[in-house]
C-alpha cells in the first residue's frame, strides 16, 4: 500500500500558478532540456511544503529513444524534477541562500507508476531536514491521482 501523500492535492487550486517558469528560472539555474520544473502551485514556508508540476511533452529529448513506440519518462529525470523542486523550496525558505544547490544523494527511492508524454506530473515536497551544509526533502510524484514515485532528495550547497 502506497504511503499517504505529503500534500492533499484536493485542497489546492491546481490551476493557480504561484511561480511560473520565468520565476523558477530566477531561482534555479536549469535551462533548456534540463529544466524539469514548469510551475509551482503552492509553497508554505512555515510547514516546509511545496507543490510543483512538470508537463511531460511529446517533444521531450528522451521520447524518441526511451522507449521507442512506448515512451516512458526515465526515472533519473523524475528524480531530477524532484531535485529541482527541492532546490527551489530550499532557496525560498532560506532567504538569502544564493549558493548552487547540488545533488547530495537519494534515499528510499521507489517507482510505482509510469509517467508518459501527455501527463502532468505533480511534484510534492516536504522539507524534513534543513541545515547549513545539507538538506533533505521528502518528495513524491503524482500522475492521474496515483503515486508515481517517492524519494528523499539530499541537497548540498556548492
Amino acid at each position: 500500500m502506497p504511503p499517504t501523500l505529503l500534500v492533499d492535492l484536493d485542497r489546492l487550486d491546481l490551476s493557480r500558478i504561484l511561480y511560473d517558469v520565468k520565476a523558477i528560472e530566477e531561482v534555479n539555474p536549469h535551462r533548456y532540456e534540463m529544466r524539469q520544473l514548469d510551475g509551482i502551485i503552492a509553497l508554505d514556508v512555515e510547514t516546509g511544503t511545496v507543490v510543483g508540476f512538470k508537463d511531460v511533452r511529446e517533444d521531450e529529448f528522451w521520447v524518441r529513444g526511451h522507449i521507442p513506440e512506448r515512451p516512458l519518462m526515465p526515472g533519473v529525470l523524475l528524480l531530477e524534477s524532484a531535485a529541482q523542486l527541492a532546490s527551489f523550496c530550499v532557496k525560498k525558505i532560506n532567504v538569502g541562500e544564493n549558493r548552487f544547490i547540488g545533488f547530495g544523494g537519494l534515499e528510499g527511492v521507489k517507482f510505482r507508476v509510469q509517467v508518459t508524454p501527455g501527463n502532468r506530473l505533480y511534484l510534492l515536497g516536504k522539507l524534513v531536514e534543513n541545515r547549513q551544509r545539507r538538506f533533505k526533502l521528502a518528495a513524491q510524484g503524482v500522475v492521474n491521482g496515483q503515486l508515481a514515485f517517492e524519494a528523499i532528495i539530499i541537497g548540498i550547497p556548492i
